[in-house]
């Protein structure tokens, strides 16, 4: 969480693959003039890597959420080490972009996880709103989910979303409408306070 008496919202989104909305979103975004940080895997980058150089080109940030999204606390130094500079460098190689923010899959961490990604260069970020938008399988509540994001917003906030949820993709542009008339400023990651 950003600073409590600043009326910051940083917006992210966790992209392990492609469900067809990641470019309305971000035509909504630039539409707004809101930055994001999109934290994606080695399966997304794969497969989509058109859309994030788009997310480059735009101004957007790219996070690091590991090669596989495995649960990180269960695995050795190295393994963790090659989850995160795996994906680091395949990005690297195909855009020339250098990764400095990482999400550990699931949320899932330990004191160790987040050593080990800092003395790699790398800034964690988790979240202090989210909800359970990233099952498919559980969309149509478009209501449910603009009061599960507008009802729990606060100062320094850092939104969580996923770019696999038909509901955000839907309500995006009037959830960024609704936060900034209620006075909150969209703010990058690289501005966090």
């Amino acid at each position: 969480m950003g600073n409590k008496d600043s009326n910051s919202i940083y917006l992210t989104f966790d992209l392990g693959y492609e469900a067809g909305y990641t470019e309305q979103i971000l035509d909504v975004l630039k539409e707004n003039n809101v930055k994001a940080a999109f934290f994606i895997t080695g399966h997304y980058l794969n497969t989509n890597t058109d859309l994030v150089k788009r997310m480059i080109e735009e101004g957007h940030i790219v996070g690091n959420h590991t090669v596989n999204h495995k649960s990180l606390v269960d695995l050795s130094d190295e393994e963790i080490k090659d989850e995160i500079m795996n994906l680091h460098k395949a990005l690297y190689d195909k855009l020339g972009y250098e990764m400095t923010y990482f999400r550990p899959p699931k949320g899932e961490f330990s004191e160790r996880v987040l050593k080990i990604a800092k003395d790699l260069g790398y800034t964690a970020v988790l979240w202090s709103n989210a909800y359970d938008d990233w099952d498919e399988n559980n969309q149509g509540r478009e209501d449910y989910g603009k009061s599960k994001i507008l009802d729990n917003l606060h100062n320094g906030c850092v939104l969580l979303l996923h770019g696999t949820s038909k509901d955000n993709c839907n309500i995006l542009d009037s959830v960024i409408k609704e936060t900034i008339s209620k006075g909150y400023e969209f703010k990058s990651l690289d501005e966090f306070k």
